[in-house]
Parts: C-alpha cells; structure tokens; sequence
C-alpha cells in the first residue's frame, strides 16, 4: 500500500520540469532526407483519409454499419497523423527539442489514443466480417447502426479512459534525473523511467496497455479468422469460397499493416537498436493511415462504384455549366 500512497502522491512534493527533451535518432547522417518523406506520407494520408470520409458522408449508399465503422478509422487516421507528424517535423526539422512539459503528456495523450484506436476499429470491422461470413441470413439483425455505434463509442471512452489514467500517474512522478527521451515522441514507457521516486503503478499500466490494445485486439481478430476458415472449408464450390474469403482482403491487409510492425518491435525490442526501433515505430504510426484509404478504395468495390457516381456526377455539372 506504501508504493501506491507514495506514487499518488500523498505528502509528497512532486518535482516536475520545464520541459523534456526527445532525443530522437542517434548520429544518422542525412536523417532530415527521412524527415521529408514523413511529411509526404502525411501529406497522402490527410488527402486519402479525407477523401474516403467525404465519400461515405456524399453517398447514401455507404451509411451502413460497416462504413459506419470504416469512416471511424478514417477520422482517427487523420486525427493520429495530426496529432503525431507535425509534431515530429516540428521537433526535428526545426530544432525544438524541448518539449514543455505539459505538452510532452498531451502529445503523448493523443498519440496513445489514436495508436489504441486503430487496433479496436480493426476489432470492429472484424467483427463485421465475422457476422457476414458466419451469420449471412442474420447479418442485418447482429450488425445495425445501433451495435456499432454502441461498440465504437464504448471503445473511445475506454481508450480515452485508459490513456488518461496512464497520463494521470505520469503527473505523480519527480523528475530530477535525465529528461532525455530516447524516442521520437513524448513515450510512455520512456517517459516514467525517467523519474526518480517510485514508479510501479505506472510500469503495470504501462505493461498493461499493449495487452489490452495490442495483444487482445490482435487475439480477437485471429481468432474470428480461424472460425471464418473453419466456416469457408464447409463451402464445397472453390469460386464461393474466393467470394466470400475476397470480402476480408481489405482488412486482412489493414490488419497486417498495423499489427506486424508494431508485434516485431515489441519482441525484439531488446535485441534491435535504437534508432531501427523508432524507424519501425515511426512507420508504424504513419503509414498505416496512408495505406488503409488506399486498400479500401482499390479493395472494395462499393466505394470503387462511389466514387466513379461522384466522378460522373461532377463531370456533368461541369460540362453543363460551360
């Protein structure tokens, strides 16, 4: 009970600094060539995210639980990529590596939720695949606007929870050591090492989180697939089975995307260095969002044939107003 009292802080005067210092890549030659290239991959990202949110607002076709779901991931892609690259490009292309406190913990507070997310909003697109596959004839009554507005809006609140209890515990920390973080943003898991009373509760959240956002989501999502194949092997026509398995490329894709990066830097998070830890991270948080407007569009033929309607329909306005 002792270490809980003491990093909550009673009768204690919490030391907290002006600022911390991100670090980033250590003595890489020519790293602002790197720099660039996450601002184009941002700048594809808002572009793409954008315009899959515009087409499922436009098209009332697309308002469907699904979709519901898809302009979710949409709006935390760019929401993430806002929150994360400017900040970066900020940082490191400008030389403001003093980072006020205050703002380290909200940066860190956005990044977290937007990274958590991503993952549930996999969860809930899975679980769309999983009713249509295994459920055909009663998909429309297990997957309605209601279920996944109910299941996304409980995954925000449960992120935003989390993440700010974590931040929470971080405002309970002295800092009177180092205030360099070895990372390219304000992270967690850098940030509590650094302080110099007792930080156990935040090493359990901090252990805790990639369980609940990471590994469980990831469990989930095998695990429906597992039972999709096991209900796809019953098909007896191969071309069926083609069909059906085709609806779950997109966000097979997604998910391998998302998942593998972030899975690999976590296990051999010991054996790597540094700096290829935080190029796998960085990527992971940037290019998933780049990608998944482009998977959707190419991989799904409902919004294929939604924006070609809106293609024609704006091609028309513009013959007829000349």
């Amino acid at each position: 009970m002792d270490i809980f009292n003491s990093a909550l802080g009673m009768n204690i005067t919490f030391i907290r600094p002006p600022y911390f210092i991100i670090s980033g890549f250590i003595g890489l030659p020519n790293i602002k060539y790197y720099y660039f290239f996450l601002f184009f991959v941002y700048f594809v990202s808002v572009l793409g995210n954008v315009a899959v949110m515009a087409v499922i607002c436009l098209d009332h076709n697309l308002r469907t639980p699904k979709y519901v779901a898809v302009f979710n991931l949409a709006f935390v892609d760019l929401l993430g990529s806002c929150a994360l690259v400017p900040k970066v490009l900020d940082i490191f292309l400008f030389n403001h590596y003093y980072v006020p406190y205050n703002d380290c913990l909200t940066f860190l507070f956005f990044c977290y939720t937007c990274l958590s997310m991503q993952a549930l909003n996999l969860v809930a697109l899975c679980y769309d695949r999983l009713m249509a596959i295994m459920f055909p004839l009663h998909y429309h009554v297990k997957v309605t606007h209601k279920i996944m507005f109910s299941m996304i809006t409980f995954f925000w609140l449960f992120v935003i929870t989390c993440v700010l209890l974590a931040v929470g515990l971080l405002t309970r920390l002295s800092f009177c050591k180092s205030l360099v973080i070895n990372s390219y943003f304000c992270d967690y898991g850098q940030l509590y090492r650094l302080a110099c009373n007792d930080y156990f509760p935040n090493s359990v959240v901090g252990n805790l989180l990639p369980v609940l956002f990471l590994w469980l989501p990831f469990l989930f999502i095998v695990s429906s697939y597992i039972c999709i194949g096991c209900v796809l092997a019953k098909v007896t026509a191969a071309h069926e089975r083609a069909k059906t398995f085709k609806t779950c490329t997109a966000h097979l894709l997604l998910v391998v995307i998302f998942f593998l990066p972030i899975i690999i830097t976590f296990t051999m998070s010991l054996r790597i260095h540094p700096n290829a830890r935080i190029i796998n991270l960085s990527l992971t948080s940037v290019f998933p969002p780049m990608l998944n407007p482009i998977i959707y569009v190419l991989q799904t033929q409902e919004i294929k044939v939604s924006l070609k309607k809106i293609l024609k329909i704006r091609r028309k306005s513009r013959i007829t107003g000349k």
